[in-house]
């Protein structure tokens, strides 16, 4: 199989585990996008760990506002209702277990449900964010990655070997290839993505995997 990255596919896939009424943080780079795939008939609440509740799209770039960005420093709107608060109130609404959910990007997660996304050794990086605290404080966490790096090496890996962000604190992975869950040591292949099949997510994957016995094909709307 020829393999093409698509983070389409993995935004896609994130935006359905939602339910209305989610509180939901969506990390910086690839995990933003899952917001332009919720379901019309879904409405959940965005927040972002710089102080809002209630983030709405990517406005025009006509109509965008310099003070009123994301974490990541991307302009956002605001829905009606939304709401702003200083750092202080934002990190007692991640560190008291009040959000649902958080998608985070990754470098490296491993089967031990570890996950690696701030720190590569020897190179300059802006410091953690509230990446620490979402792993740990969030109900449920979703790991977000295109599935090969960009040496051709899967990005779930049996150990992280890169300075873990967190340590047991991932509950799903989802890649273009599929849609995974941490089992006892291993992955659970629950979901594949055509072209992809079991077989060679498995064989081209260095770390433990094991298929569902319901795992089936995920079908994409268009």
């Amino acid at each position: 199989m020829e393999y093409k990255p698509d983070k389409t596919k993995i935004a896609k896939r994130i935006a359905c585990f939602f339910n209305d009424g989610d509180l939901v943080n969506l990390g910086i780079g690839l995990p933003t996008l899952v917001g332009n795939y919720i379901p019309e008939d879904v409405s959940i609440i965005l927040q972002s760990e710089n102080g809002f509740l209630g983030l709405g799209p990517e406005p025009a770039k006509d109509q965008h506002n310099p003070d009123l960005v994301n974490a990541g420093g991307v302009p956002v709107s605001i829905l009606p209702g939304g709401s702003f608060f200083d750092s202080a109130q934002s990190f007692g609404i991640i560190r008291g277990g009040r959000l649902d959910y958080t998608v985070l990007g990754v470098l490296e997660t491993d089967q031990e449900g570890n996950l690696a996304n701030y720190m590569i050794p020897g190179k300059m990086v802006p410091g953690m964010g509230g990446a620490m605290d979402l792993l740990t404080g969030a109900r449920k966490v979703i790991a977000a990655t295109v599935h090969f790096d960009r040496n051709g090496q899967s990005k779930m890996v049996k150990s992280c070997t890169l300075p873990l962000t967190a340590k047991g604190e991932v509950d799903y992975i989802v890649t273009d290839l599929g849609m995974f869950e941490i089992g006892d040591n291993c992955f659970i292949l629950k979901e594949f993505f055509a072209p992809a099949n079991p077989d060679w997510i498995i064989e081209n994957t260095n770390a433990e995997i094991i298929m569902d016995p319901d795992c089936k094909e995920y079908i994409f709307s268009e």
